[in-house]
């Protein structure tokens, strides 16, 4: 059987990996954008250089 202390041990085990897991989420979310920014301003400039070389 669980003693409180044992509890209390758990749960703050499980508080900071959840900490940890939403530290990630914002790294990842942050990644996520900063390449979808780059990806947008490489698909424009290669719009950009195909209506050059038409032009």
């Amino acid at each position: 059987m669980r003693t409180t202390a044992v509890l209390t041990v758990e749960n703050r085990r499980l508080r900071r990996r959840v900490e940890d897991l939403e530290a990630l989420v914002l790294r990842l979310q942050a990644d996520n954008d900063r390449l979808a920014a780059a990806d947008r301003d490489a698909r424009e400039a290669a719009r950009v250089a195909e209506d050059l070389q038409l032009a």
